[in-house]
């Protein structure tokens, strides 16, 4: 798991970059971690109530600007700290290992208040940091543990994104339709390929609430998914992209983090709808649109809480009223008409609780209906997996906690492999 209507995707930062802005003019960047130690190891000061100005933060990163999903992360940093005059480092190429909680660590040292990580695995290693500096907050993406950890300065956060990827989907839907009443593939022909990374909860939520998204407008669609076992590996990617369309796939997504998937639709001219950030630059012909998660918000809230020395939420979710939720704008030439006024329409509903994106009613899981599913939601220090998720109609995804849990295998999906 990691890995929140439109998106300008910002320049690049290079490895281990340190920067630091201000929102009227420059704020002293912050040392690197070799000269903080040099200097005497500055400690992390409380700063004055509502001065966001005295707020230092760090953020990790799993791999660099060349992962469409770490960049989302690095231009939300950049994005909120230029706008509230913010201090900040970011260090990239950060492996989910013991190298998280050094930098953490590192970071602590050199005076920042606050230390973000962006990846699932960082997070036992940032609960280790926050264990050491109680006068620091850690806040960290996609992970499930702050709410059973007992930590004041540990902290969860995610987004809804699983609406944004219904809406992806819905496009998908409409291409899917064009593609049959232009008689290029028969309505059973409809299948949709999916590149995901590993089999976790956040994946299979992800490409479900894509293929509901995707039938709710076009009924015979299927999907086929194939896992890589990576969150970036560009070769696999593009492999298990062009497996899927010589298997018949007419459209292709993903939840990977290279450009391979794109690239290889671009290649074939099959369409494609991407993830975390517009690929429309390098696939012109063949992009649809992309869902991401816009992290600004949440930097801009914690920056605010520790500025004014309020809690900062054990588990927080974003969604489209907070602005976290996000679609790119549509691509050039692969949209099908009509669909942008297709996607206002069904975010609208969303917004007014007119469309749920699990209706238990749109769902059977081998062959029955869906009507109740006990959820792993690790709402209780024992990791008792007894929440009934299904109330109302339709199951709440990411209420419970803010990671996804969703794990249920649909029918119309097929898995290809689940290696990983």
């Amino acid at each position: 798991m990691k890995k929140k209507l439109c998106v300008l995707l910002a320049a690049v930062m290079t490895v281990c970059t340190l920067a630091a802005c201000a929102s009227t003019s420059a704020a002293p960047a912050a040392a690197p971690a070799a000269e903080a130690e040099a200097e005497g190891e500055a400690e992390a000061e409380a700063p004055a109530e509502g001065d966001v100005s005295s707020v230092k933060i760090g953020f990790i990163t799993l791999h660099d600007e060349n992962s469409t999903y770490d960049l989302n992360f690095i231009n939300a940093a950049k994005e909120a700290c230029e706008k509230l005059g913010v201090e900040y480092q970011i260090r990239t190429n950060i492996p989910e290992g013991q190298e998280c909680y050094d930098t953490a660590c590192e970071m602590a040292d050199a005076g920042c208040n606050i230390v973000f990580a962006d990846s699932f695995g960082h997070e036992d290693y940032m609960i280790q940091a926050a264990k050491e500096y109680p006068d620091v907050q850690f806040c960290h993406a996609t992970g499930t543990r702050a709410h059973t950890e007992g930590l004041d300065n540990y902290h969860n956060a995610f987004a809804t994104i699983y609406e944004g990827r219904y809406l992806a989907g819905v496009a998908a839907g409409m291409k899917l339709n064009e593609m049959i009443e232009a008689g290029e593939i028969t309505a059973e022909e409809a299948k949709i390929g999916y590149v995901g990374a590993f089999t976790y909860a956040e994946v299979i939520s992800g490409y479900t609430s894509f293929f509901l998204g995707a039938r709710s407008v076009c009924p015979t669609a299927t999907m086929e998914v194939t896992f890589t076992g990576s969150w970036y590996d560009e070769i696999a990617e593009k492999e298990g992209a062009t497996n899927l369309i010589n298997d018949g796939c007419v459209l292709i997504s993903q939840h990977a983090d290279s450009m391979g998937a794109p690239t290889a639709c671009e290649t074939a001219g099959v369409p494609n709808v991407s993830y975390n950030g517009s690929t429309v630059a390098a696939c012109p012909n063949t992009f649809i649109i992309s869902s991401r998660i816009n992290w600004a918000p949440y930097y801009e809230y914690i920056i605010g809480q520790v500025a004014a020395g309020e809690p900062i939420d054990t588990d927080w979710c974003g969604n489209i009223e907070t602005g976290s939720v996000e679609l790119t704008d549509l691509g050039e030439k692969a949209p099908a008409e009509g669909t942008a006024e297709a996607l206002e329409q069904a975010k609208a509903d969303l917004q007014a609780g007119k469309i749920h994106v699990f209706d238990a009613s749109a769902i059977t899981v081998g062959g029955e209906a869906f009507e109740s599913y006990m959820a792993d939601v690790d709402t209780d220090p024992d990791y008792t997996p007894d929440t009934e998720a299904i109330a109302d109609g339709y199951f709440h995804e990411s209420e419970y906690r803010s990671a996804p849990y969703f794990d249920v295998q649909i029918d119309g999906i097929t898995l290809l492999d689940t290696a990983f």
